[in-house]
């Protein structure tokens, strides 16, 4: 009996494994995710993600239905020991440049129904849940092998893979077999997440609040219509235990819910969370590739830790589809760590200096945030600067011609506006490489595979252009620039020598 074989594994369904398939479905490449759980797991944990991420789950089909079960935040107030405003961010809710709100919240239970749903329209990926993978080892011929069994009992079974994704979380045994370890970068707390359900009104604003006291740092957000979420760093003689009923309880949620009767409050959840800051020495070893927890663990004050996984998803599928189609050459898969890793660190720093901001600094730590957060908002342009979810640019590889000069597009995100026809750029792009120009372009760049779009000239894209000295830009599948400038033929030169990754016939 012949084993069974695919071109990609993923293991683990949860948002960064599903929208992997996802996204090499869409390029008609093959895979089976393997799960230990038959459905969603149903307890909340991520209720954050920015327009970067927003703008992947269009990608995938679904940002009408994350639109119903999601909710743009209004911004962001740190609060003193007495909840008293020391400063307040608000958000312009209006769509952002990669066209979705800024900050959206959410249920992750929801967010995963959703994608499982959609998943359901791709039949070049399946789904196959409640098995436990064993064991990752790549033989001799080239192949990965891949063993799991059902929970339930039953013998081991194989399949063999071109490459394996291993987006099976923190306690990754996909990582420990490719020998990889994470690396602690200095920062371990715990704290209590607490998950609290009810239709009465609040009355509170509706963004998320930081209370920045080093006795007991908090936030507080809404998630959805009837959805709160609040985190409490635990003291050392304290465990989630001591809050499980709302008498416990109370006291912490108090200065949001003192006007609510107790009867009208559920409480979905109380756990206790260790928040890390963790990176993976190594991200790949031959045809395995970590991916999302597994291979970063991010704290979660910029709400960065989910929506990093889907990142490495949306970076990695399309080199990979290309190099089993053939229309890549198999060294671009070494860009995924090279430009990953470095940007998942430094979201990681930026997390912890929020996360030090909250909670560091004891007594003096307080006065001096007094003194100094009411001033900030009347600093010109700062509003903005920490509003503004836009993520370093990537660093150089080979898919990212990034020059030294500030103003280099390269390695950023392209904006994604509306057009005349009122289809976003991404949609008119397509699967595959864009060319994105002020000039009629060469002949070359359509014979390689590139959907070009010539820009108007008074347009959001004429401008961005513009600000980055440029007439053209090489715009990948991922939407990142690969290269921009004033030579429009130079940069056509800059594209793969076959860039097509239009499906045709499914990837076996």
């Amino acid at each position: 009996m012949s084993t069974e074989h695919v071109p990609v594994v993923v293991i683990g369904a949860g948002p960064t494994g599903v929208t992997a398939a996802t996204l090499l479905a869409q390029y008609g490449v093959r895979s089976l995710i393997l799960d230990r759980w038959s459905r969603v797991y149903p307890q909340p944990r991520a209720v954050h993600l920015d327009d970067e991420v927003y703008r992947i789950l269009a990608r995938l089909g679904v940002a009408d239905g994350f639109a119903a079960i999601s909710r743009p935040a209004l911004g962001l107030r740190l609060l003193d020991a007495t909840m008293a405003t020391l400063v307040e961010f608000a958000r312009d809710t209006t769509l952002s440049r990669n066209g979705f709100p800024q900050a959206n919240m959410f249920d992750q239970p929801d967010l995963e129904a959703l994608l499982r749903a959609n998943l359901t329209h791709h039949p070049e990926a399946e789904l196959r849940g409640e098995v436990e993978v064993t064991d990752v080892v790549e033989d001799p011929a080239g192949r990965v092998r891949v063993t799991y069994a059902n929970r339930a009992g039953g013998k081991d079974r194989t399949v063999t893979a071109d490459y394996v994704l291993g987006c099976d979380g923190a306690n990754s045994l996909t990582r420990s077999r490719i020998g990889s370890r994470m690396v602690d970068l200095g920062f371990a707390q715990r704290w209590l997440v607490v998950d609290v359900a009810t239709s009465a009104d609040l009355a509170q604003w509706e963004g998320v609040h930081q209370v920045c006291d080093p006795n007991r740092a908090g936030t507080y957000m809404r998630i959805g219509d009837t959805r709160y979420r609040w985190e409490f760093r635990l003291h050392d003689d304290e465990a989630a235990a001591d809050f499980g009923t709302l008498d416990r309880l109370g006291p912490l949620i108090a200065p949001w819910v003192g006007r609510v009767d107790a009867g009208d409050l559920e409480i979905v959840r109380v756990a206790e969370y260790t928040f890390r800051a963790q990176l993976a020495d190594r991200w790949r070893r031959g045809r395995v590739f970590l991916l999302g927890d597994a291979a970063h663990l991010t704290p979660p004050f910029i709400g960065q830790g989910m929506g990093a996984g889907v990142r490495d998803a949306a970076n990695l599928t399309w080199k990979l589809a290309g190099v089993l189609r053939g229309t890549l050459a198999d060294g671009v898969l070494d860009s995924y760590e090279q430009e990953r890793k470095p940007h998942a660190r430094s979201m990681i720093r930026l997390a912890l200096v929020v996360g030090r901001l909250m909670t560091s600094g004891g007594a003096l730590g307080s006065r001096v945030r007094r003194a100094v957060l009411p001033r900030l908002s009347r600093l010109p342009g700062l509003t903005s600067k920490v509003l503004d979810g836009r993520t370093p640019a990537l660093h150089r590889t080979a898919l990212v011609r990034r020059s030294r000069l500030p103003w280099d597009l390269a390695g950023t995100l392209c904006p994604n506006p509306l057009g005349a026809d009122g289809t976003r750029l991404d949609a008119e792009l397509g699967l595959g490489f864009g060319l994105v120009t002020t000039v009629a372009p060469p002949a070359r760049a359509t014979h390689r595979g590139a959907a070009v779009h010539v820009v108007a000239p008074n347009s959001e894209l004429a401008a961005w252009l513009r600000r980055g000295r440029a007439k053209a830009a090489i715009v990948r599948p991922d939407r990142t620039v690969l290269a921009a400038g004033r030579d429009v033929a130079a940069l056509c030169d800059a594209l793969p020598a076959s860039t097509t990754l239009r499906t045709t016939e499914p990837v076996s």
